[in-house]
This record gives C-alpha cells, structure tokens and sequence, in this order.
C-alpha cells in the first residue's frame, strides 16, 4: 500500500511541475501575443497551443488536486450521516471514480492511436496533436490511480470518532 501511494504522489509531483510549465508557457506565449498584436502582428497559432496547454494543464493537475483534496465537494447531506456510513459512501465513490477514469483514460489513448494512424494535425500550425490527448489520457489514467488508492487505503482501520 506505501509503495502504490508512493508511486502515486511521486507520479502526481512530477505532472503538476509539467503542468507549472506548461502554465508558464501559456502565460508567455498569451503575453507576447497581446504585445505583437498592438506594435505589429499576431502570433501565428497562438490560440492553438493555448488550447493545447490547456488541455494539458488541466489533465496533469487532475490527480494532484484529488491528493490534496481540492476538488469541489459539496457534501451538506453526507456530513448529517454516521462515521461507518461516510466511510461505505467514500469507498463506494473512490471505485466507481476508479472505473470511470480508467475506461475514460483507456478511450482517449484508443481515439489518440486513432488520429496519429490518420495523421490528423491542427489547422494552422500543422501539428499532430496525438500527443497532447495521449497527455489527457495519461491525467485520467494517474487520477484513476490516485482514487484506487484512496480506495485501498479506506480498507484500513479507523477510529469511531474520525468525523
């Protein structure tokens, strides 16, 4: 169990620092495009590589944020119920989350081996952008690991008065 969580965190730390740069990158290349576009012209495609910084900002910040728990929760209801109760109903969301992000992680890598065979590229740059949903794919794919392992650890014993 300490070798998964391990493997998770270290998996979580590394992509959130890719996601920082590629967020820096986003903010640069955003900036440069306002200055060139008031002292000359636009930069070509900008809004592409935008798009797909974003993408994968936002794939590799994904299971990062599920650790620290900064998702948005709303559990108003949920807080009224018993220690053993919020604890089945934790377990029972961390394995469907589970499920879902890997079938999730699964059908993107099988629609991005599909559009690199096609050799799809984006409109105005010319760029395969396999690369990037084999990057979202590969977000779905950790966070699936992280809520297995929220999983695995929720079979560990607790005290009656964790909240």
């Amino acid at each position: 169990m300490n070798f998964l969580e391990r493997v998770s965190a270290f998996l979580n730390r590394l992509m959130v620092v890719i996601a920082g740069v590629f967020m820096v990158a986003m903010v640069l290349l955003t900036c440069s495009d306002i200055f060139f576009r008031l002292v000359w012209v636009p930069i070509r495609g900008s809004v592409e590589l935008v798009g797909y910084f974003t993408a994968v900002v936002t794939a590799f910040a994904l299971g990062y944020t599920q650790m620290r728990k900064g998702h948005t929760s709303v559990d108003v209801v949920v807080d009224l119920f018993p220690a053993k109760l919020k604890r089945f109903l934790c377990m029972l969301n961390s394995l469907i989350c589970t499920a879902f992000f890997a079938v999730v992680s699964w059908r993107i890598a099988v629609w991005s081996q599909t559009i690199r065979q096609v050799g799809e590229v984006s409109e105005t740059l010319r760029i395969a952008f396999y690369p990037f949903s084999y990057g979202v794919a590969l977000g779905c794919a950790v966070l699936s690991l992280v809520f297995l392992t929220e999983f695995l650890k929720s079979f560990m014993p607790f005290e009656e008065d964790e909240p």
